[in-house]
């Protein structure tokens, strides 16, 4: 078992701009300090994303800083009988650090504002998580709007952070994923109103800031439930570097983390929309997963190449706790994606 769980707080970066201590922490113990960081400003890469699912749609928001270019996107998917997504982005040339995103996801605004998208992320004083948008032209010329609330982790409210060296000099992953947030509120478009209602529905944050090396492929997958009055989620994946100091795979249960070793995702080569399985080195993330939706995205400008499929459906299973007790999945809804990313 490789998990070092780092508890000293203490800043993230060396005097040489390298990981203090390698490993991971139930909250964010390392200082994240923008200047001490000693890679170009253009392989900095920095972002908030939150996914809101409930069991009929989701959405999805991004506000990312990858130093030569911005990403800004909003996704609006229903898993209906006729399941559908959209995804749309706004690029920008060498933010290089311009966005000003937040040092701590525990505090601060996080926003971005032009003629056509205005997207904010505000961490509230009782920690709650405020997210807006408004999205003009963002699908067959007619708009998008959210508001939407997440409420913090119940007590004690651990998180999966987790800061991972590359194999390269100054590049490191340094990320924090909160799960088992209760979401309220509603996204509109088209006429359509989607309401999220917290006794059923979560919302996830992936906030991350790090170096990274140019050509990666990972796999993550992620998911939240009620169980009898419990809030449970996972966070499972792969390919963030040199994880033999620990892996990000982790449960979670009434507000306290349950470490992981690996876990393996299982693409069926016939294609992404096919049943997955997951299998875990300790035997205790043994799941299967009915595909709803592939929201593929593909780019390919040469330097910058990126092949995504985020797969949103149905996990059923059996998790195990730290203390041995299992937990029967059924139907879970989630996603679990494989990323092929050259920038």
């Amino acid at each position: 078992m490789r998990n070092h769980e780092v508890t000293a707080r203490q800043p993230l970066l060396d005097e040489r701009g390298e990981l203090r201590e390698p490993g991971w922490a139930r909250t964010p113990v390392f200082g994240y300090d923008r200047a001490a960081i000693r890679a170009p400003r253009f392989r900095i890469k920095e972002w908030d994303y939150y996914l809101v699912l409930a069991e009929g749609f989701a959405g999805a928001f991004t506000i990312s800083d990858d130093g030569y270019i911005g990403l800004q996107s909003v996704s609006l998917l229903v898993f209906g009988e006729k399941p559908w997504e959209h995804t749309e982005t706004v690029l920008n040339a060498f933010p290089l650090g311009k966005l000003g995103l937040p040092k701590s996801s525990a505090s601060g605004v996080t926003e971005y504002a032009d003629k056509r998208l205005q997207m904010r992320f505000a961490v509230e004083e009782d920690g709650r998580r405020h997210i807006t948008c408004r999205f003009e032209r963002f699908f067959r010329e007619k708009p998008f709007s959210c508001d939407i609330v997440l409420s913090p982790p119940p007590p004690p409210g651990d998180s999966m952070v987790i800061a991972t060296p590359w194999d390269k000099k100054h590049a490191f992953y340094y990320n924090q994923k909160i799960n088992c947030m209760r979401a309220s509120g509603t996204m509109e478009y088209d006429g359509a109103r989607y309401e999220f209602r917290p006794e059923t529905d979560f919302g996830t944050l992936d906030w991350g800031r790090g170096v990274w090396t140019y050509d990666n492929t990972w796999h993550w997958g992620s998911g939240n439930a009620d169980l009898g009055g419990h809030a449970f989620g996972f966070n499972i994946g792969y390919g963030f570097g040199n994880t033999s100091a620990a892996t990000e795979n982790i449960l979670f249960y009434d507000g306290r983390a349950h470490k992981l070793d690996d876990v393996t995702f299982h693409i069926p080569a016939s294609g992404y929309m096919d049943p997955w399985t997951f299998s875990s080195s300790d035997g205790r993330f043994e799941m299967e997963f009915r595909p709803v939706l592939d929201r593929a995205a593909k780019l390919d400008f040469k330097l910058l190449v990126s092949d995504q499929h985020q797969v949103f459906g149905r996990m059923s299973g059996r998790a195990v706790l730290d203390d041995g007790t299992a937990l029967d999945l059924r139907d879970v809804m989630c996603f679990a994606e494989k990323v092929h990313n050259r920038y």
